[in-house]
């Protein structure tokens, strides 16, 4: 299987408001950067987006390193929120329908397809791929 490295961020102007988000894949000598944005979406989603954007660029089963500064996104893996809500049938621990759940799901099952080990970064720092990434998203949201 493959090594691939990912980073990848979410950002919004205004929550909700305009959001964009990019990501960085890195494999041996070859890194691929990608970024979009939407008209009315949260941090959060763009958050998360990121991560499926950059998952569905693989077409063959990988072992991952993704890099988030997205508690939120690492969290729900690291800290087993996913497969709660799965048995839930996603619904909060106050019985809340779980936000973005059509993302999770999407995430979710590319999750499956990949050997995938998420790592929180500190956001704003002095991570050079972690603040590409900002870069990126920050620049799709001034292109909508």
């Amino acid at each position: 299987m493959k090594n691939i490295t990912i980073y990848t961020d979410g950002a919004c102007s205004g929550n909700p408001g305009k959001g964009g988000w990019g990501c960085v894949l890195i494999y041996k000598d070859h890194k691929k950067e990608l970024s979009g944005g939407e008209e009315n979406t949260t941090n959060n989603r763009m958050e998360l987006t990121a991560v499926i954007k950059a998952l569905e660029q693989l077409n063959q089963p990988c072992n991952v390193e993704l890099y988030s500064d997205s508690a939120y996104v690492v969290n729900a893996f690291t800290e087993g929120w996913l497969e709660n809500w799965k048995k839930t049938n996603f619904k909060s621990s106050s019985k809340e329908p779980v936000k973005n759940v059509d993302l999770w799901q999407m995430l979710d099952l590319l999750t499956q397809k990949h050997n995938v080990t998420f790592n929180k970064v500190k956001g704003h720092a002095d991570n050079e791929l972690n603040n590409r990434c900002d870069e990126l998203a920050t620049s799709a949201i001034n292109k909508i």
